[in-house]
């Protein structure tokens, strides 16, 4: 069997689907930071009756408390301390991870932040965003956060305006829907202006008989 058949050909189909998003306006950087300000508001608030309902279900009904727990690995006893805090802080972080991925996934890219703001994520690589990639671009945040939000600030120097977490996640963030412009087409609820159709006319001779 041929090498190339054991792991297929090479389809560059991502950028076929990158070109097709041409001249798709991109979100200004207002607009972005008012969108995930929106949210980061809705968490906080989100944040304290999370974690009672979390606890008063560890506690209540899986009834673990933080007493000290004796297991057994390997015939070796040892006891092991459970943590309320810590567990608390692991759900709420996979309660972000969900809130953003699940928001982007079923929407198509709108958290409610972003739908109130008239932007929306765009996927470079599908149709529409997979739960991988929004799972992926929820995750891209703490990649943005590191060296004091500078992935955040590479809006300014990348000529697509990606910040950290779009490049890793290949997304872009577009105008939802702007006004429409004339001789507008829409494409995955964005409007991009078309230019004008070019007809051609047929070669007349000084007679002004078509000329073959």
């Amino acid at each position: 069997m041929p090498l190339y058949k054991r792991a297929g050909l090479f389809n560059p189909h991502e950028t076929h689907l990158a070109q097709s998003l041409a001249g798709a306006p991109l979100a200004p950087f207002h607009r972005r930071f008012w969108a995930f300000l929106i949210d980061s508001i809705l968490l906080t608030a989100l944040n304290l009756p999370t974690k009672v309902a979390l606890q008063y279900f560890i506690r209540n009904k899986l009834h673990i408390g933080e007493n000290a727990h004796e297991v057994i690995i390997h015939h070796v006893h040892a006891k092991a301390q459970f943590s309320m805090d810590m567990t608390l802080e692991v759900l709420w972080t996979i309660f972000l991870i969900l809130y953003f991925g699940l928001f982007f996934r079923f929407t198509n890219g709108l958290t409610p932040g972003k739908r109130l703001l008239g932007i929306r994520v765009v996927s470079l690589t599908h149709p529409r965003l997979s739960l991988f990639q929004s799972i992926e671009r929820a995750l891209g945040y703490a990649a943005s956060t590191l060296e004091a939000g500078f992935g955040f600030f590479q809006y300014f120097l990348n000529p697509n305006h990606q910040c950290a977490h779009d490049r890793l996640a290949e997304t872009i963030v577009v105008l939802n829907r702007p006004k429409r412009l004339p001789e507008a087409d829409t494409n995955n609820g964005w409007l991009v202006q078309t230019p004008p159709p070019t007809h051609s006319h047929p070669a007349t001779s000084s007679d002004g008989q078509i000329v073959q």
